[in-house]
């Protein structure tokens, strides 16, 4: 009887940190955004997709990111989102580091 109850109480502690643990992980609103400025910001600075591997490599890793997001991969979509905005940022500055 008292290991039954301890079993149970161990299993519904297991499974509300399991829910709690879930909860945390949210869409990565903030991130997803910010991919998508840096890329504009990139394009509007000069950077164009056919000649800078940064500004293709950032929007095929946003296309990356919003599939993740679909598929409700919020970590993946997350840090996909993280390095599309970081290499937005780098084909940015390559293009104003060039410029006259």
């Amino acid at each position: 009887m008292i290991l039954t109850k301890l079993k149970f109480t161990t299993f519904a502690v297991c499974l509300g940190s399991l829910l709690l643990l879930s909860g945390c992980v949210s869409a990565p609103v903030q991130e997803m955004s910010d991919a998508r400025q840096a890329i504009q910001a990139a394009k509007e600075a000069g950077a164009r997709s056919d000649s800078q591997h940064n500004l293709q490599k950032a929007e095929s890793l946003i296309k990356d990111a919003e599939l993740a997001l679909e598929n409700g991969e919020y970590k993946k979509a997350r840090s996909t989102a993280i390095e599309a905005r970081n290499e937005a940022m780098q084909a940015q500055k390559d293009v104003t580091s060039t410029s006259p």
